[in-house]
């Protein structure tokens, strides 16, 4: 079985082992007209075996880069198979970020959200409508030149997360 990403018709590869463009922090998102990124397909981890199940969930990740919670990708897929239960959408999720192929994305006690974006970003949580917004880097300045750090410490990962209002609570609240 092979996975077809929604956003791009492309197909994904049921067991190609990942390039190095491919795998979490690497770049795989273009700008699109339509929404900031536009998520391009993901060589699936060699052993990752696919699973009609995961395929929906995956394919619910991706069609719409907008951070669902593991209730709100149930609902994508529900309407699709409706056999399905929370439980598996959850072992799926679990099994897609352990494999790194989306990110879990937690913000204080909230529910985890989930990102198919692996390009190294910030996220803005709007505390007015509880949106995530994905914030793309403008520089790729290694985090000890950006941030005053005490000596000896070494970063392995980064994640930046803002709160404020998305453009759209912006917006309104300006007018």
């Amino acid at each position: 079985m092979s996975l077809q990403n929604p956003a791009t018709d492309l197909p994904l590869s049921p067991s190609g082992t990942p390039h190095a463009s491919h795998v979490a922090h690497a770049s795989h998102v273009t700008q699109a007209s339509h929404a900031p990124f536009a998520l391009e397909p993901q060589p699936l981890k060699k052993g990752l075996r696919q699973t009609e199940q995961r395929k929906a969930v995956f394919e619910a990740l991706m069609a719409k880069a907008d951070h669902p919670s593991a209730v709100e990708v149930f609902m994508r897929v529900k309407s699709r198979m409706p056999t399905i239960s929370l439980a598996t959408v959850y072992n799926c999720l679990e099994t897609l970020t352990d494999s790194g192929l989306v990110r879990a994305v937690n913000h204080e006690r909230e529910p985890s959200r989930f990102c198919a974006n692996l390009q190294e970003h910030a996220h803005l949580f709007c505390s007015q409508c509880a949106s995530v917004t994905d914030i793309p880097l403008h520089t790729h300045t290694p985090p000890e030149q950006i941030w005053n750090l005490p000596a000896g410490i070494t970063i392995t990962e980064q994640e930046v997360s803002f709160r404020g209002l998305c453009v759209k609570c912006a917006s309104a609240q300006s007018a």
